[in-house]
């Protein structure tokens, strides 16, 4: 028993500690007052915003609940989208030398750019706001899934092959069989690094766009000078990311074979 509690202890302790700390720094930096409110406030007007997080009012007047689950959806089909493009092209280049070195080009030119660099292109393109959004959150989760399972596949070791090229097994089955198992931990990441990323950029296209999402939340609430509103949508951003993130961790460490 006294085991389990000193174990609980250890893991509890250290972000709690880190969680006060940061309340307090926060309570110290406002106490004399100022443009940002402090925890008194924000918990008040936290209250008041969680009470009904699912209200509507309207298209353009919705709870922060609404707002946040309409910024998962974008996020969700566009990296949807980007893993059904980009985990198939990892394991071709990873596969193919020759096509390896015809895309490497390609993508060292537009791995760079800032994803919101492609939000206009988006509008451009698709005419409306949301596709655009969603286009935006595409471009930016495919580079780390196509370069973590290329990067998986190459590392697959090479007696693998020569067995499966030996019992002469269909490209597929290579695929299948010897490939996907051990490209699976780098696909994870490449996948936890996508939905960060797009977990990131979601919020800035939101401001741009407009809509329902938490990003054209926080920035209506910056035009109503809703500070304390704004304040809460960082800690609501900041947690939906970590759960996010918490989640790929969980998947990452259940498919690892150093876990089995």
């Amino acid at each position: 028993m006294n085991d389990r509690v000193n174990s609980f202890a250890r893991q509890a302790l250290p972000p709690l500690i880190g969680l006060v700390l940061l309340i307090g720094v926060w309570y110290l930096a406002t106490l004399k007052g100022g443009s940002i409110p402090g925890p008194g406030p924000t918990w008040d007007a936290a209250a008041k915003l969680f009470a009904d997080p699912f209200y509507s009012n309207g298209p353009n007047d919705q709870g922060i609940g609404w707002n946040v689950l309409s910024s998962l959806k974008r996020v969700a089909i566009g990296f949807g989208i980007a893993a059904a493009v980009g985990i198939p092209l990892g394991f071709l280049l990873g596969r193919f030398e020759f096509m390896s070195r015809m895309m490497d080009p390609i993508i060292s030119l537009l791995r760079p750019v800032s994803p919101l660099a492609w939000l206009p292109i988006g509008l451009l393109v698709l005419k409306k706001a949301d596709p655009a959004a969603t286009w935006t959150i595409f471009i930016c989760s495919i580079w780390p899934m196509i370069l973590n399972t290329a990067e998986g596949v190459r590392r697959v070791p090479q007696d693998y092959l020569n067995v499966a090229r030996v019992l002469g097994l269909p490209e597929s089955k290579v695929i299948t069989k010897i490939l996907f198992p051990a490209v699976l931990p780098y696909m994870l990441t490449g996948i936890r690094l996508s939905i960060g990323t797009a977990w990131l950029v979601i919020v800035a296209a939101e401001m741009l766009t407009g809509g329902v999402g938490i990003g054209f939340w926080v920035w209506d609430e910056w035009n109503n000078l809703k500070v304390e509103h704004i304040v809460i949508a960082i800690f609501v951003i900041g947690i939906v990311g970590l759960i996010l993130e918490q989640i790929l961790l969980f998947l990452a460490r259940r498919f690892s074979y150093e876990s089995r």
